[in-house]
């Protein structure tokens, strides 16, 4: 799996709240696997992980949204964590970071709730996702097929439900995420 995304910049776009595994373990994942890989959040410093409800490790941001340019990024990860995403939302910003990736058919995997981004930016529509349980309301009422699956993958979109999923998860993304490149690099 080293350097099968060699040259490849993926942003992960969290802020406080977001679940540690759910953003440390893809992330060595994708840098194993040759990625470049930057932490993207609206707040400059470090940001602030949890498990489930205690508070765990901060983690380094390299870029702020005000720095950072979707079009620099070749694919997008977004952990989840209840406060996470949620937080996220809010900031227009970050809706329309994420929303970039989906106009450009760039890869995106969110898990757990990272996938309420999927929503507010317009990507759920007409996809199949899975994610946490209690998403999957919104989910449908936002135009998405959920199904209750380890990983799904629909059009370099790659989604999951819970850190247990991270094994399956981290296969389909880095998957996606070279076809993704690989795709680029031909067309231009």
């Amino acid at each position: 799996m080293a350097n099968t995304l060699k040259g490849c910049k993926v942003a992960v776009l969290a802020t406080d709240g977001f679940e540690q595994v759910e953003l440390t373990e893809p992330v060595k994942a994708l840098r194993e696997s040759g990625a470049e890989v930057q932490v993207v959040s609206p707040k400059a410093g470090r940001i602030q992980g949890f498990n489930h409800h205690d508070k765990a490790d901060t983690v380094a941001v390299d870029r702020t949204l005000d720095e950072a340019r979707p079009d620099d990024y070749a694919a997008l990860l977004l952990p989840g964590g209840v406060i996470n995403p949620d937080a996220l939302r809010l900031e227009p910003k970050a809706v329309d970071f994420v929303r970039h990736f989906g106009k450009t058919g760039k890869p995106v995997a969110a898990i757990c709730h990272g996938p309420w981004m999927l929503i507010d930016s317009g990507i759920a529509k007409g996809r199949t996702v899975t994610s946490w349980p209690s998403l999957q309301t919104d989910l449908r009422n936002a135009g998405a097929k959920w199904v209750d699956q380890e990983v799904v993958v629909d059009q370099g979109l790659v989604t999951s439900r819970k850190p247990q999923d991270i094994p399956a998860f981290n296969r389909k993304m880095i998957e996606e995420f070279g076809e993704g490149r690989h795709a680029r690099t031909a067309a231009e």
